[in-house]
């Protein structure tokens, strides 16, 4: 029996069969989870296949900068299973402008687009969801060590991640009032489709790999192991944290 057995999980943010969120779904339901997902219009082409993969009966799309959709979404959740155990926000966006050159010279527009995808979807999600919660729920979030090393291009986005950490602490105070939790898992650079986006990404994942510890650039496998023992009772005490998996990357210094 998996360590996610008869649990009830969301997942908002899969784009395609390299997306980490995939990883994460896949794995959650290897570990015996009822997984559901969420997803953009945009790439509501991709995600049909991969429902059918993970044997998903829930498949809604979500526009998770409306307040009124996430009501929706809710309460056909709601319908259908009653309570939640598990969500996942694997979320993000920043303009392909605001990914490459100087970072002053975001727009105000480009700065506040990406703040409102990538950090406030994330509260709006649990806010709304909390009220379905079980007693002993759980989330996740998927941050970046360009939240606090500066990472070349990465710009806006670095800042987004680290308002995204800041949140999780925030919110795991919140949840924990009532057993519940939260906390981020930090990957090392994965090519998806979020990745292509960041101008000189190959370079970086190139140049990575080196200074790894284990010597090798993690996969979207790695995120879903990681995620699936974050989510289940075996991580009870663990809330509020950002927990890496990147090789090690993230304790060198050259």
């Amino acid at each position: 029996m998996g360590i996610l057995e008869g649990k009830k999980a969301l997942v908002f943010g899969v784009a395609s069969n390299l997306s980490i969120a995939y990883g994460i779904a896949r794995q959650l339901k290897a570990e015996g989870a009822d997984v559901a997902l969420s997803y953009a219009a945009v790439h509501e082409k991709r995600v049909k296949p991969i429902a059918e993969e993970l044997g998903a009966e829930f498949v809604e799309e979500c526009d998770l900068s409306s307040d009124e959709a996430i009501d929706n979404l809710v309460n056909k959740y709601e319908a259908k299973y009653g309570k939640i155990d598990i969500i996942v926000h694997s979320v993000a966006f920043a303009s392909r402008e605001a990914l490459s050159g100087r970072f002053m010279e975001v727009t105000r527009d480009d700065f506040l687009v990406s703040m409102n995808i990538s950090v406030y979807t994330l509260i709006a999600v649990v806010k709304k969801f909390e009220r379905i919660m079980s007693e002993d729920a759980s989330v996740i979030t998927l941050t970046y060590y360009g939240s606090e090393k500066v990472v070349p291009n990465y710009n806006v986005m670095g800042v987004a991640k680290a308002a995204l950490e800041a949140t999780v602490r925030y919110l795991a105070v919140d949840l924990g009032k009532d057993g519940r939790r939260i906390n981020a898992v930090s990957a090392g650079p994965i090519k998806t489709l979020s990745a292509a986006g960041i101008s000189g990404f190959k370079t970086m994942l190139s140049t990575n790999e080196p200074r790894i510890p284990l010597g090798r650039n993690v996969d979207i496998d790695d995120c879903g192991n990681l995620a699936a023992f974050l989510l289940s009772p075996k991580a009870k005490n663990i809330t509020g944290s950002v927990v890496y998996v990147d090789g090690g990357f993230n304790i060198t210094a050259m």
